[in-house]
């Protein structure tokens, strides 16, 4: 497969970062905190997803596409250092609700998941627009 830049792929993940967030406070309202965990974990990953359309690179592992995103775009001061904090407790709170049989949710984690998709959206956002 060969890997291209293209800012219409950027928009297309961007846009399934959105409707994923849309179904992970859908899943929060009905008190669904795991579903919502992995709807916003899952937003957090196709807006990262978006920013390394626009560069010729693409990684078939979740753990590889997080520590690229920081080494070059957290690291380097393009994103808050504070966002890739929250991403990799976001990372971490996804594995847990997905894989861990006795792992409690509380909503206010939830929650603090769930804006920490919709300001790294609205960071994307504002880097491919540029």
């Amino acid at each position: 497969m060969e890997n291209k830049v293209s800012k219409e792929l950027a928009s297309h993940r961007l846009e399934q970062a959105r409707e994923d967030i849309v179904a992970s406070e859908m899943l929060y309202n009905g008190k669904l905190y795991k579903s919502a965990n992995n709807r916003a974990y899952y937003a957090i990953f196709h807006s990262i997803r978006s920013v390394l359309a626009l560069e010729p690179i693409d990684f078939k592992r979740h753990k590889d596409v997080i520590a690229y995103f920081n080494k070059n775009y957290v690291n380097t001061n393009v994103f808050p250092r504070t966002i890739g904090r929250r991403i990799a407790i976001a990372s971490q709170v996804r594995e847990d609700s997905d894989y861990d049989d006795e792992f409690i949710v509380k909503p206010e984690n939830t929650l603090l998941q769930i804006e920490t998709a919709k300001e790294l959206i609205k960071l994307v956002e504002k880097y491919i627009s540029k």
